[in-house]
Parts: structure tokens; sequence; C-alpha cells
């Protein structure tokens, strides 16, 4: 019996999950554990040790490799992690000691990755486009990344993480010059423009007063807050310009918006009438704008697509 494992490594739980096929709708078994991220980075191997074989003695399985989803992503020069805000396994060999660990080969790549590519092989796109030739999937909550999915020579979904292993970080593009500081370095990236933490500073140096993103939209809805006007308009103009950028150098067939601020229903309308100003095809645009389907469980579905 063929099985696909998957892992979800977090900062609070790490979750496994088998399934008996490509499909949301296949599940074996799926578990979760605390991931005790504060012991350390051998306590945390030793955690996802702990996961795999509970999978093993619940349903007397056992895998022939197994994908991660990790927070950051693997240096291709190097083989060590880079990136994650789980600091503890950068600089480390992270795939070769789970490997090691585990006694499979183990493939991994970073959420936004694995959110791409499980939405296009089992969630949203695959009900608007099955044949897709490329997906851009954005994460865009407290953080900004995004992950490039495109169909291979051989039909299969693969994941685009490039040379450094940094395809599809345009978090990190400078929307804004000499705009907020980054922990990356730089300054106005999209990460402090878009981003959900962006927005709410926004409108508290505007308006002296914290608001949650979501009482934001209530009040920009209401119409008599210029404050969250102005935030708002922040959004959906930035967004627009962001996402231009996207379409005008991977044009592709899709983009699904996952995380927080890809619930706000304005990106789908109007910030898509916004990137119409900036792509490079005379004010037309027909990238689809997805939501996606899968919710929470992206991340391990698609550590097991790996």
């Amino acid at each position: 019996m063929q099985t696909y494992w998957g892992v979800d490594l977090g900062g609070t739980k790490i979750e496994g999950v088998i399934l008996s096929s490509p499909s949301p709708d296949s599940i074996i078994i799926r578990k979760r554990i605390d991931t005790e991220a504060h012991l350390g980075y051998d306590h945390i191997v030793g955690q996802i040790g702990k996961l795999i074989q509970l999978l093993r003695d619940e349903t007397g399985l056992q895998p022939e490799k197994i994908g991660f989803c990790t927070p950051g992503t693997m240096d291709p020069e190097t083989g060590t992690m880079k990136n994650s805000n789980m600091t503890s396994i950068n600089g480390k060999p992270f795939r070769d000691d789970l490997a090691r660990t585990l006694g499979v080969p183990v493939s991994t790549t970073n959420d936004a990755n694995c959110f791409a590519l499980s939405e296009a092989t089992m969630g949203i796109v695959q009900d608007v486009i099955p044949n897709f030739r490329m997906v851009f999937g954005v994460i865009l909550g407290t953080g900004v990344g995004g992950g490039v999915v495109f169909r291979g020579l051989d039909g299969l979904p693969v994941v685009q993480a490039g040379r450094q292993g940094i395809g599809g970080e345009w978090g990190h593009n400078i929307l804004e010059e000499n705009g907020y500081e980054c922990y990356c370095g730089k300054r106005g990236c999209n990460e402090q423009v878009i981003s959900g933490p962006a927005l709410q500073r926004f409108y508290k140096e505007q308006s002296g007063q914290e608001r949650t993103l979501k009482v934001i939209l209530e009040r920009y809805r209401q119409g008599n807050d210029p404050y969250a006007t102005a935030t708002i308009e922040r959004l959906l103009e930035n967004f627009g310009r962001a996402v231009s950028t996207l379409v005008n150098i991977l044009d592709p067939d899709a983009i699904v918006l996952g995380g927080g601020v890809g619930n706000v229903d304005l990106l789908y309308t109007e910030g898509v009438e916004r990137a119409k100003k900036y792509v490079f095809n005379s004010g037309k645009l027909n990238t689809l704008f997805l939501k996606p389907k899968l919710g929470d469980s992206a991340g391990v579905f698609g550590a097991a697509l790996l």
C-alpha cells in the first residue's frame, strides 16, 4: 500500500499526517504533539521522531519517505536551514539530521511552498483550473511570503524552490523606498507595508489608537473613520503594485491568497483592479485570484505531497 507521509513543523505544534492518496479525503491518521521549541534544536528533532513513531505504532505502517513543511528554507549550497523564525534550526543540517533520526529519506520545503503545492494539487486550483501550468501561492498575514508551483514535463506539480532556496520570497522585495525597517536588513519591504501588523501600525501612527485589522475593516465599511479609509487604501494600492510584479515576471494561471490578510474580500475585487494599472498588459489582467480551500491543512498536506 502506497502512503504519503507529511509533517508540518510549527513553533507550537508539530502535525503529522498519513494519506492513502494525494487527496484531502484520504486521511489515514492525523496527529499533533507539542513542539517545545524552547528546549532547543535536539529536542525539536526528538519530538519529530516521537511523532513519527506514534504514527507508525498506531497504524502499523512504515514510511518510504517523509515530507516536511518547515519554517524557513534549506540553503542548497550548505544543506543547512536559513530564514526561519524558529531560530534554533537556522544554520543546522536539519534535513540530514531528520533522515538520520527517522531512518528514511526526507524532503523539506517552507510553509509557503507547501501551501502553494497543496492548493494547486488538492485544493482550490484543482476545482477551477486542473490543467494549470503555474500557480503562485501568497501568504499574506503576520508576514508576507509565497511559493511557486509549476507543472513538470512528466505532468506532476513541482515546487520551484530556486537555486538559492528563496523562490517565491516576494515579501522582501522593496515596495516603499525608505519605508519601515525590516528584520531582513532592508527598508520598505512588502512585509513592512501590507502585512497585518504593518497595517495596524500604520493605523495607530495616523490615529493614535490601536485597532485590529478586523476592526479597521469594519470602520472602513462604515465610512466614518478617515484613518481606516487611509489604511485600507494603503493595503489595496500597495497590494496591486506588489502583486503586479508577480504577474509581470511569472504570469501564473492563478494566485491563491492565504493568510489572515488574504481573507480581505476587497483584495479580490478592488485589489485586483489596482493591479491592472501596473501589469504590463494594456490594463487587462486574466490571472485568477482564488481563495484557498484547505485552511490550516495546507501545510501538512503539502508536506505529504513532497
